[in-house]
């Protein structure tokens, strides 16, 4: 790497949302608990470098969930699974545990429930993303999907006075308040979630990265390709004007980005392990070394799946029962999993 760079300006937040710290750390309770293969439905989250990570632990991960053979352990993945899907991952499973992320579910309550208010549901996100089709399954007679850069397209009402407009929460700020413009002017009785749909990471994010943009001559944003989040950073760095570009890791930076640039942004999507962005960083060894640029602190926490709190505490149980005395006051794993990072977890994968 060349040695022009003087210093690395690293975003906060960036990196794990807690959506992804609870996927990453329910599918290794799993490749823990259970002797491989464990199967995942769809890549838990969008990053090659967890997946491969999890895949030489024994998880395989498919996109049918027919070929889970029945009575193996299986988890859904964090974007969230049609309806028909749930079903039949329970119906094959030994154990079946939806690792969905609970804002993507409260979009997929959302959409129930305008659709059995009988409301025509605008969803705008992007035409394949796992977390898009599982939402629009949810209730397909009444959702139209638009892509956030085409806008409403041909969409019509029925009744202009019952529409609703929902979101893949993954989406860029700019492109889900684009077709909301549109649709409230078109539709002035417009329905939208009393809080956006948009997730608070990406929200987060962007506005880190934007801030980013004004203070740094080129952005870095570590992440994978198939990662919505990742790329809308990038699309947002650029609409600011700073050239901003996409890496998995340091092997896919281009030495010709960084020639004439003094202070390199570096920031992460939401299922990018930081240890990829310290690679990164190391390689682009910036001769002042790093300096963070802080928007706001993230102290959210999800908590485990409810079916694997309550697999993990019978198992406690079962383990504890073979003892005479038992320490009531010590903490289970389930309690000390606020105190747990996704970022360990990766690490004993990685060892």
């Amino acid at each position: 790497m060349p040695p022009m760079v003087e210093k690395v300006l690293l975003a906060e937040p960036r990196g794990f949302c807690a959506g992804v710290e609870m996927a990453i750390k329910a599918l290794t309770w799993m490749v823990n608990i259970f002797e491989p293969p464990v199967y995942c439905y769809h890549e838990i989250v969008h990053n090659q470098a967890v997946v491969e990570a999890f895949q030489a632990a024994g998880v395989i991960f498919v996109d049918d969930i027919s070929e889970v053979p029945h009575g193996r352990p299986v988890m859904l993945s964090a974007h969230g699974s049609a309806p028909e899907i749930v079903t039949e991952a329970t119906n094959r499973a030994a154990v079946m545990v939806d690792a969905v992320c609970p804002l993507v579910t409260k979009v997929h309550h959302e959409v129930k429930l305008m659709a059995g208010k009988d409301f025509d549901i605008i969803y705008v996100g992007h035409d394949g993303h796992d977390e898009a089709i599982g939402a629009v399954a949810e209730a397909p007679a009444a959702v139209t999907l638009v892509d956030p850069e085409q806008g409403l397209g041909s969409f019509e009402a029925r009744d202009p006075s019952k529409v609703a407009l929902l979101a893949q929460t993954t989406l860029g700020m700019h492109e889900w308040e684009g077709v909301l413009d549109t649709a409230a002017e078109r539709y002035p009785e417009l329905t939208t979630a009393r809080r956006s749909d948009l997730c608070y990471a990406t929200t987060n994010r962007q506005s880190a990265i934007r801030q980013l943009a004004q203070e740094t001559d080129t952005i870095l944003v570590v992440g994978s390709e198939a990662s919505s989040n990742t790329q809308a950073l990038v699309r947002v760095g650029r609409k600011e004007g700073t050239p901003s570009y996409r890496v998995d890791g340091p092997e896919d930076i281009d030495p010709s980005w960084l020639t004439d640039s003094k202070i390199v942004g570096v920031t992460a999507g939401a299922s990018a392990p930081d240890q990829r962005v310290r690679e990164v960083i190391d390689a682009i060894a910036p001769s002042d070394g790093v300096a963070i640029l802080s928007l706001t602190d993230e102290d959210e926490y999800f908590p485990l799946p409810p079916t694997l709190r309550q697999f993990v505490k019978t198992l406690q149980a079962v383990v504890e029962g073979g003892f005479a005395v038992k320490n009531q006051n010590r903490p289970g794993p389930i309690e000390q999993d606020p105190d747990y990072s996704a970022t360990g977890a990766l690490d004993l994968l990685w060892v």
